[in-house]
Order: C-alpha cells, then sequence, then structure tokens
C-alpha cells in the first residue's frame, strides 16, 4: 500500500492506494500503443505506374551493350517508381481497456516508488509565471527535473505553461507515455482520492 502526501492549501493528509507492481512489458505495449496512435502515416511516394515518364524505349535492344531496358520510370533508375514504398496509412491499433488502465496504474507506481509523485490539493496560485517558479522551489523543483504538471486548475496551468522544464496537462489527458517522460509527477490529488475511494468500498 502506497501512501502518498497531499501537499497544498487544503493539504496535509496522506492517501493511501493499492498500485500494481511495475511490469516493464506492461508499459512498452501501453507506450508502443500510445506513440503508433499518434503517427501520422502521411508519408507516400509514387509506384512505377505513377511516374510520368516518356514511354519510348531508351535504345536498341540489341547492339548498344547495354542492360536491356525499355522503361525509364522502373525503380532502377534514379526519378523511377519506387518499389514497395510507404503509402498513407494508419498505424493505430486496438489495445484492451484493462491493460490501457494497467499501464497508466504501473507509470504511478513507478513514479512513487522513485519518490517523484506529489499530489496537490490547492495550488493557490494567480496564473503568474513567478510564483509557480516560487511554488516549485518551495516544494523541491528546482528546474534541474522535468515535471508534468496533471491539473484542472486553470489558474495553475496558466502558472506553469511558460516554464521551460514543466508540461502541463489537464486531468482528462493524463497518459503513461507523458508520466514516463518526465523525472517528476504533479497531480491534483482529486484524482487519486476516487481510486482510494474504490479500494475502501470494495474492502466494505
Amino acid at each position: 500500500m502506497a501512501q502518498i502526501n497531499v501537499i497544498g492549501q487544503n493539504g496535509g493528509r496522506t492517501i493511501d492506494l493499492d498500485l500494481p507492481e511495475v511490469n516493464k512489458g506492461v508499459l512498452h505495449d501501453v507506450v508502443t500503443w500510445q506513440l503508433a496512435s499518434r503517427r501520422r502515416g502521411t508519408a507516400s511516394t509514387k509506384t512505377r505506374a505513377q511516374v510520368s515518364a516518356t514511354g519510348k524505349k531508351m535504345f536498341s535492344q540489341k547492339g548498344t551493350g547495354n542492360a536491356r531496358h525499355g522503361d525509364r520510370s522502373v525503380p532502377t533508375f534514379v526519378g523511377g517508381g519506387v518499389a514497395f514504398g510507404p503509402k498513407p496509412r494508419s498505424y493505430s491499433y486496438t489495445l484492451p481497456r484493462k491493460v490501457r488502465q494497467l499501464g497508466l496504474a504501473m507509470a504511478l507506481a513507478a513514479r512513487q516508488e522513485a519518490g517523484k509523485l506529489v499530489a496537490v490539493d490547492g495550488f493557490g496560485l494567480d496564473g503568474k509565471t513567478k510564483g509557480f517558479v516560487s511554488w516549485a522551489k518551495d516544494n523541491g523543483m528546482d528546474g534541474t527535473e522535468r515535471v508534468l504538471i496533471v491539473t484542472d486548475d486553470l489558474q495553475a496551468r496558466q502558472a506553469a505553461r511558460n516554464v521551460a522544464w514543466a508540461t502541463v496537462l489537464p486531468v482528462a489527458g493524463l497518459n503513461a507515455y507523458d508520466v514516463l517522460r518526465h523525472d517528476r509527477l504533479v497531480i491534483d490529488a482529486v484524482v487519486l482520492e476516487p481510486a482510494q475511494d474504490e479500494q475502501e468500498g470494495e474492502e466494505a
């Protein structure tokens, strides 16, 4: 059972969460699925049938000493078509919902094990970058780490969005990939508390 300290204006308490053991294989599957879904898939090449070129035979079939050729658009020549080249496609695929949820829980567990998970209830910021930098310094964030701020507090998001070492996401955008690619996670306490309430309900 992991104990997460809650800081902020309404902090001063702990959240008990039963986080899963980190499995690198599951995390790899979830991150690969996320990155595949983000690929645009717009790369496109022309086949020999699509290349605009003359249909005239290049030179005589025999007697020149050259190999036999009849088409300038073949992949052999510069400017010709591409054999088996990429075409526009979707790289996304389906990953079971339970696996996605487990991957996110494991990402949170990884940050908790490293002591890099911070729950906040009430940032108390006025939307100014200077105020966020001061708040971060008071809470052990001096800019040497990449920090992910996940909150629905508009003032906090506005204050942090211009800080080079901080990335801001709304709660709905929380995902395993962004959690793992940042050194520290700062998240609204309300996001973790429903999970605590569910666990207590199951125990009852």
